[in-house]
């Protein structure tokens, strides 16, 4: 099995899984948290997806690069949502949201099924 050095992509996804765990703690502070809770939800998907995303290409699974066309679907999805508010954590999430995906989109492969 060949092995990849992925370690600036996994950088940038474990960067982002903790600007999304960030946001969703700060988004619990807030005075309308109702208000936030489709932000809230989003940063805590993003956070678990990116991590798995970032395990797998660390111990460079067979899926690691299938894997990475959800890690970017959630990480557009996170970053449309936290681009909505006008919070700081929100914009700093937005922002690592949209590095994340442009990287994984860079990097991913097709689904496919044996």
């Amino acid at each position: 099995m060949q092995k990849h050095n992925h370690q600036e992509l996994i950088q940038t996804i474990l960067d982002c899984a903790l600007a999304c765990e960030a946001c969703a703690t700060a988004c619990l502070q807030e005075d309308d948290v109702k208000m936030m809770a489709a932000c809230i939800a989003l940063d805590r998907d993003c956070a678990d997806i990116c991590t798995q995303a970032a395990r797998l290409l660390q111990r460079d699974s067979k899926i690691a690069h299938q894997y990475l066309v959800l890690c970017e679907e959630i990480c557009r999805m996170c970053g449309d949502e936290c681009a909505k508010h006008k919070a700081d954590h929100c914009r700093k999430c937005a922002e690592a949201c949209r590095k994340c995906a442009e990287a994984c989109h860079a990097h991913h492969e097709p689904i496919t099924q044996s």
